[in-house]
């Protein structure tokens, strides 16, 4: 009589083990890179209500962000203020917002863990009074993966 063969040879096992060790091996960095990317945007969305509050800024005031004070994110859009109804909410991404005097740029600091290093995330407004859009210039101290995505943005 014939023995019939059970189960999985050494040699077997081992080529499996191999196949699941290299597809973890490129698998990992890529969810990696995925877990950032999703972070960034859900930066990328906390700060569209902000840029919506600058445009508007610009239109009330001829084009001009040359009055707006820092950190003025809920005085009258007539007097240097955003005109929002509170400061911004710092969320799992953001540490923290600042907007800078003359210029009107939005600082975002991100949580520690995001990016490589502590990293932040500037969007400098351009208006003028005749044109109808305003565009945001997007400047980032990070790196990497970081670097790559906010390049995105621009």
């Amino acid at each position: 009589m014939k023995s019939v063969q059970k189960g999985f040879t050494l040699i077997e096992l081992m080529i499996v083990v191999a196949i699941i060790g290299i597809l973890a091996a490129i698998a990992i960095p890529q969810y990696q890179d995925y877990i950032t990317r999703a972070k960034l945007a859900k930066v990328a969305s906390a700060v569209a209500p902000l840029k919506l509050a600058m445009a508007e800024y610009a239109q009330n005031n001829s084009g001009s962000m040359a009055a707006i004070t820092a950190n003025n994110w809920t005085g009258a859009i007539n007097s240097g203020g955003l005109g929002l109804g509170g400061t911004p909410t710092v969320t799992t991404e953001v540490a923290s917002w600042a907007l800078t005097a003359a210029t009107g740029a939005v600082v975002a600091t991100l949580t520690a863990g995001i990016c490589p290093a502590a990293t932040t995330v500037t969007w400098t407004p351009t208006a003028s009074s005749t044109a109808t859009n305003m565009t945001f210039g997007i400047t980032t101290t990070g790196t990497g993966i970081c670097a790559t995505e906010i390049a995105k943005w621009r």
